[in-house]
């Protein structure tokens, strides 16, 4: 009973505007990938890291993780998009994989909590899984700059990651999806076959770092002790 995780890290993170790959991009000396795999790697669940990294940066990446101490590290390149990245990170794992947990390396502070949350609800039986957040915001429906509905929020969360699966229906969902129509995330490729997906308690720490205000906000939590 092996678990894997699989962190997209390919992306360029133009919205941040730091001139290199969005996981690379440091907060409190480290970069965002650092700070993620060590709280992944504290949680105590994670047996096997595929890393997809920007194209020629595997190496860097590689020497950047190695003193994290996982057990089997794997480093890949990624595709164009985010699903073609998990894509890769798939075709990187070793035999025997039985829980596939897919993680954003924005969400840096993620704490391991949750990802023992994750994966304890994978290993009770369900395909997959993901943890959530109560929308506080009002949420409005708006077509051609018109509100045209107020969306009752108390039936609505905010996705976080890890994303946990089963990893047969994760890679058949993969096959099975339209590359024409990249996903946002894995759950819901697995939702488009049919499956349930469960949630679990997410955090408010496991924000995902895409404005140069959640840079910010991150370093202020690293600073001062609370992530």
């Amino acid at each position: 009973m092996t678990c894997a995780l699989v962190v997209p890290a390919a992306g360029r993170g133009e919205r941040l505007g730091a001139g290199v790959p969005k996981a690379l991009v440091p907060v409190a000396g480290e970069p965002l990938l650092v700070h993620a795999l060590r709280r992944a790697l504290a949680s105590g669940v994670v047996d096997v890291v595929v890393v997809v990294a920007p194209a020629g940066e595997q190496q860097h990446v590689r020497t950047l993780l190695s003193p994290l101490g996982a057990a089997d590290l794997r480093v890949v390149a990624g595709g164009a998009e985010r699903q073609d990245s998990v894509r890769c990170g798939l075709a990187a794992l070793p035999e025997g994989v039985d829980v596939v947990l897919v993680h954003d390396a924005a969400r840096c502070l993620t704490p391991p909590s949750v990802f023992r949350s994750v994966v304890a609800a994978v290993r009770g039986g369900a395909v997959a899984v993901v943890p959530v957040l109560p929308v506080s915001d009002t949420v409005k429906r708006v077509r051609a700059g018109r509100v045209v509905a107020t969306v009752d929020r108390r039936e609505l969360v905010a996705v976080q990651t890890p994303q946990g699966f089963s990893c047969a229906p994760l890679r058949a969902a993969h096959r099975a999806a339209d590359s024409a129509a990249p996903a946002t995330d894995d759950a819901g490729m697995l939702e488009a076959l049919g499956h349930e997906v469960l949630t679990v308690a997410g955090d408010d720490t496991a924000f995902k770092v895409t404005r140069p205000v959640d840079l910010v906000l991150a370093e202020a939590l690293l600073s001062g002790g609370r992530a």
